[in-house]
């Protein structure tokens, strides 16, 4: 044998012993862990879920820091539901396709009924960081919250209505196209009138409604004692014509007013009002102090960033609780969770997927939003 083919045959058995010896990754490295994030990235409720957005990313962000789950890294799969229900559904048969373990969203009643219906038909564990409406989570089984529902928030303000108050008489405005709106409403009405007040007036408006003067006029010639306006920004309108038409009841809110970014117009203000809110940076326990000293002194930490990011982490919890990405464990490991300390409270959840956990209620005084008192869990009446 020549010295050349000696020298081809000893570089090609080296390299065959070599390729032998090489780590099989295909084996060693598991494929990530794909979790939905399904919010309205586009559209008319973009810039509403933009908190949330980033409140799922701060999340998975840190558990991949932290070494991820179960030993994997997890892939946060966005996908946008073009701000409307059908959009919805059909981002949740797109997390079908993609073969996710879990879903984390949305914020919008509506947006989160259409998503759960996909979820549940499909046995894919899905938690809404902020959709309050009471039939979320009765779609079924796979259905869970990391916020408080309406049947708790109604019955809460109706009760400070009427014993923090001692109002008698209460006006409405109730935004039709609205799930959210409809159904806090009806929760606040119901526990009003349970606790002996009058509801004087329900007034009805439709999404995008230009003017509200004919309602505000409807609603000082009953002459209340506060105005329940369970919406989002469109709420700061309306009391921004309720102050200019002269109205002193005191305004009451839902949690949909985190949204309104002032209570004071061109020199005039609200001058008092309160509302049910999820959380407050002002929260003192220890869960609730590390998060806010995550961001800059100055900076306003949205309560939806908040609870999105509960969301995560209680889904990685009940991950690590199942052992593994079997859908039907995560949610046992789900519906089991008890005394889970996030952000936003402690999180135990009841048969409905609901969290047991209590609320905040925040004061606005001289168009000044300020932090006012916690609130513990007491189930409404049924």
């Amino acid at each position: 044998m020549n010295i050349v083919k000696y020298r081809f045959l000893s570089f090609a058995l080296i390299s065959i012993l070599m390729f032998w010896s090489l780590p099989d990754t295909s084996a060693s490295e598991e494929a990530p862990i794909r979790i939905a994030s399904i919010f309205s990235f586009t559209g008319m409720a973009s810039e509403l879920n933009r908190n949330s957005i980033e409140g799922v990313r701060m999340g998975v962000r840190e558990i991949n820091e932290n070494g991820g789950l179960l030993g994997r890294q997890v892939e946060l799969v966005e996908i946008d539901n073009l701000s409307t229900p059908i959009g919805s559904k059909v981002a949740a048969d797109r997390a079908v396709g993609e073969n996710v373990t879990a879903i984390i969203g949305a914020i919008f009643s509506t947006h989160s009924l259409a998503i759960a219906r996909v979820a549940q038909a499909n046995g894919i564990p899905m938690i809404s960081n902020g959709s309050t409406h009471v039939n979320l989570t009765r779609v079924g089984d796979y259905i869970f919250r990391a916020c408080y529902t309406d049947a708790f928030q109604g019955w809460l303000m109706a009760r400070f209505a009427r014993r923090h108050i001692g109002a008698t008489r209460a006006v409405m405005f109730i935004n039709m196209n609205s799930d959210y709106s409809m159904g806090l409403s009806d929760e606040f009405r119901r526990g009003f009138l349970k606790l002996g007040g009058r509801m004087v007036h329900p007034l009805y408006y439709r999404d995008k409604q230009k003017s509200y003067e004919e309602m505000i006029w409807g609603a000082r010639e009953t002459n209340p004692d506060v105005l329940f306006i369970p919406g989002y920004d469109e709420s700061g309108r309306i009391m921004e014509a309720a102050v200019g038409a002269g109205i002193t009841a005191v305004a009451l809110g839902g949690d949909g007013w985190n949204v309104i970014k002032k209570f004071a117009w061109s020199g005039k203000s609200l001058s008092k009002g309160y509302y049910c809110a999820h959380w407050s940076p002002d929260v003192d326990n220890p869960v609730s102090r590390n998060f806010v000293g995550k961001f800059k002194k100055d900076q306003v930490i949205k309560i939806s960033l908040a609870l999105a990011y509960d969301a995560v982490n209680i889904m990685a919890r009940a991950i690590r609780l199942a052992g593994s990405t079997d859908r039907a464990g995560i949610r046992d490991a789900l519906a089991g969770m008890a005394d889970f300390k996030g952000v936003t409270g402690t999180f135990t959840f009841d048969e409905h997927g609901d969290p047991r956990k209590g609320a905040v209620i925040m004061e606005i005084k001289d168009g000044r939003e300020s932090f006012l008192k916690e609130v513990e869990y007491t189930p409404p009446p049924s």
